[in-house]
């Protein structure tokens, strides 16, 4: 669990690889799309500012997320020599268990790419209890999720 203070965008630059050469994925729920476009520009500015060149930054669109898990797939399928992607999406609590299977099956869905060994699979799901725990964690005052991602994105290159 995130601590009050931490801010989730600091990182050491130094200590990280240089992943100028590679390519990344990045698949985005349109879903809480004011949520997951700041956790998408947090995602695609750390890469950039790693000098992945834009071009090598492919994005898809998915209704919500849910679907990221198929549309992780079809990417990871489509694009055999990504160095990884990136899975961006937000499910804030709502008053049924709705929210309780869509975590779940986003959560295991995830995990079961990762476990197929082709490229990782970054987990980049905010699961808030409320619109402004999301948007602390997505560009406010914890920092943007979406950097903290693409930091994993870069570190897990060193197993691929």
């Amino acid at each position: 669990m995130a601590t009050e203070n931490k801010n989730l965008s600091q990182y050491d630059k130094s200590t990280l690889p240089n992943v100028s050469q590679l390519s990344f994925g990045i698949v985005v729920s349109e879903w809480n799309e004011s949520i997951t476009e700041g956790l998408f520009k947090g995602a695609f500015d750390t890469l950039t500012d790693f000098n992945v060149k834009p071009e090598n930054i492919i994005r898809w669109n998915v209704p919500g997320s849910f679907e990221l898990i198929y549309g992780c797939k079809k990417m990871m399928e489509t694009y055999p020599n990504l160095a990884g992607i990136i899975a961006i999406g937000s499910v804030i609590k709502g008053e049924t268990q709705h929210f309780d299977f869509v975590c779940e099956g986003v959560t295991q869905g995830i995990k079961d790419l990762n476990l197929a060994g082709k490229m990782p699979v970054i987990f980049c799901v905010l699961t808030d209890n409320n619109l402004q725990q999301s948007i602390d964690r997505s560009g406010g005052k914890h920092g943007n999720k979406g950097v903290e991602a693409a930091v994993a994105a870069i570190k897990m290159t060193v197993f691929k």
